[in-house]
């Protein structure tokens, strides 16, 4: 198994919210790099631009196809996503230069719960793929397929560590107002 690692904080990462009609609630996502090519990172793995860019794109097909790619709070030890833990769904991944760029949506589980509130805390959290590939004596990857991305602590990703930008979206007579996260908490 192979897990990347990137830090919330330092992710690119956006967090939007708005009014999801059906229940009243605000709806989370979450927008930024997910994985990252050509560089090292804190596992000493290194990813071909090839290798991610295939994976990103087999992703992005699953979800177009209507698949749900479901990930957890935390990594587990296996490749298998297990439901208890889900606290999101990837909404979507494409490539940007050497970064697999990503959207997510936090779910209303209880994992999800756990998450949205550490975010509206300003806790600052981290991405990280999981999936399944080869890896060499250089700990260079090959044969890489992304699983899913997983909302962890303790990122590995080396670049990707700009600061997340809060904001809420409601539609108003058809303009949308944007407000920052401290008045969503309110």
């Amino acid at each position: 198994m192979i897990r990347e690692w990137s830090s919330f904080q330092k992710s690119n990462i956006v967090v939007e919210s708005r009014l999801n009609e059906l229940n009243g609630n605000k709806d989370c996502y979450m927008k930024g790099i997910f994985i990252q090519a050509e560089q090292r990172n804190l596992n000493e793995r290194v990813y071909p631009l090839n290798e991610i860019t295939n994976a990103v794109m087999t992703l992005n097909e699953r979800i177009k196809r209507g698949g749900s790619v479901l990930g957890e709070c935390d990594h587990p030890d296996t490749l298998t996503v297990n439901l208890d833990n889900v606290s999101h769904m990837i909404t979507e991944m494409f490539m940007q230069g050497a970064d697999g760029i990503g959207t997510l949506k936090l779910l209303p589980t209880p994992k999800g719960q756990i998450i949205r509130s550490m975010i509206e805390s300003g806790v600052k959290l981290g991405v990280s793929s999981r999936g399944s590939g080869n890896v060499d004596h250089r700990g260079h990857v090959s044969d890489f397929e992304i699983i899913t991305v997983d909302i962890v602590a303790q990122p590995s990703a080396p670049d990707a560590y700009p600061t997340p930008i809060f904001e809420s979206l409601y539609k108003t007579c058809g303009h949308r107002l944007v407000e920052n996260m401290q008045d969503m908490a309110n």
